[in-house]
């Protein structure tokens, strides 16, 4: 007799938030010059086969697939869906008309002891990339009221993303660079 999970048609597995840390913290001793991104790479794959998990988990709930949810429903599920498979809360919302904010809340990645999120920044392009089915740069930035366990992200195309981080590396806020973008 087999058991399985209704809406699971790819396998998924359980980690403790350390797993980040110590991905990390391994990553940087094997290759000391691209620690980050390497991890953000491995969440990029990640949050490609995500995307099928959420497909999945949709059918599950009788919804309508990814690309033909009502734009109202889809942050209202994008958020059940993270909240129940255990990352934590998102909020979706639109910082500009070419630029998308994913805050992020008690989420297991940003529970971890090293600061910054790069597997969910890779893991959210891959993810919106997969929607989109075109490329998504994803960016973290930190908002003024930044608690713990709280990451910030900006989502936008490609060229969007580099103007606005170009901006902020000249000094101006990200918000304030996002709108002009």
């Amino acid at each position: 007799m087999s058991t399985s999970l209704p809406f699971l048609t790819t396998r998924t597995v359980t980690v403790p938030v350390e797993f980040f840390d110590g991905l990390r913290r391994s990553t940087q001793l094997a290759h000391p010059a691209v620690p980050v991104d390497a991890v953000r790479d491995a969440g990029y794959v990640a949050g490609q086969a995500l995307f099928d998990h959420f497909s999945a988990w949709l059918a599950d709930r009788s919804e309508h697939g990814p690309d033909d949810l009502l734009d109202s429903r889809f942050p209202i599920l994008l958020r059940e869906y993270f909240f129940e498979i255990g990352w934590g809360l998102v909020q979706l919302s639109s910082l500009s008309e070419a630029v998308m904010v994913l805050d992020a809340n008690n989420w297991g990645e940003a529970a971890a002891e090293a600061s910054g999120c790069p597997v969910s920044t890779g893991l959210f392009a891959g993810f919106f990339g997969r929607l989109a089915d075109a490329p998504i740069s994803v960016l973290e930035v930190t908002p003024d009221s930044a608690a713990e366990g709280q990451c910030r992200f900006l989502l936008g195309s490609v060229d969007v993303l580099n103007y606005v981080w170009e901006a902020m590396e000249r000094g101006i806020p990200y918000d304030r660079a996002a709108t002009s973008a």
